[in-house]
């Protein structure tokens, strides 16, 4: 843990005007339903993982379903994919098997959100401002395959397109992170307030390679300052 807690104290100075690889400090703005925009995030290349935690900022008055992170590979379209519904419900998709978490609607005020799971148990848990809610158990044995694309904004019907204004994402996200295994309590709640120079191992926020598409507006990030 202790090695954890002095990456934190370092990585938390963001200095401002510095040059920065990827998009450390800075929030994604989806201002309008559209089946254009978008952001594609590049991950390291990893063969299958059997585990993962995934973080975020998000918020959304978006009042319908809507895709929040679409991760698809030649195998299915569905490889990963996080889905907010209207009832308030968020649902994980791993392929063909999914599993839903009753967690408060999404409104305007930016939230974190962190999501673990770990394959051997079927173990996953929804995290929203660095507590957990209630943990399932699904499926166990399940593995996530490489070489897939993911994509923020819209859920892909086709590794990279196949998008919908219906399933689209409205409002803004920013420090989308991804590391290969499960993070410790104690480690989701620091990175949850706020700590911007945290970055996974699968996908840093701040080093990230990126494109964008459509109408995407990136800005600065106010959270992120001093």
């Amino acid at each position: 843990m202790k090695p954890f807690v002095a990456i934190v104290l370092v990585l938390c100075i963001y200095l401002s005007g510095s040059d920065s690889a990827g998009l450390e400090g800075k929030s994604l703005i989806f201002p309008k339903r559209t089946s254009t925009s978008y952001i594609r995030v590049f991950q390291r290349h990893f063969s299958r993982l059997t585990a993962f935690t995934i973080c975020f900022r998000a918020a959304s008055d978006a009042y319908r379903d809507y895709s929040l992170v679409s991760y698809a590979t030649n195998r299915h379209h569905n490889e990963l994919l996080i889905w907010q519904t209207t009832s308030g419900w968020v649902s994980l998709y791993l392929r063909y098997y999914y599993i839903q978490f009753p967690l408060p609607q999404m409104n305007a005020i930016l939230r974190h959100i962190c999501l673990t799971w770990e394959s051997r148990t079927g173990a996953v848990a929804f995290w929203v401002n660095g507590e957990r809610g209630l943990q399932k158990h699904g499926k166990t044995g399940l593995y996530l395959k490489g070489g897939g694309q993911f994509i923020l904004g819209q859920e892909q019907d086709s590794v990279g397109g196949g998008f919908s204004s219906r399933q689209s994402f409205v409002g803004e996200m920013t420090n989308f992170n991804m590391w290969s295994y499960v993070l410790k309590p104690r480690e989701i709640l620091l990175v949850s307030h706020g700590c911007c120079g945290i970055g996974g191992n699968i996908i840093n926020w701040g080093r990230t390679r990126y494109t964008a598409a459509g109408n995407v507006r990136i800005e600065d990030n106010m959270d992120c300052k001093l």
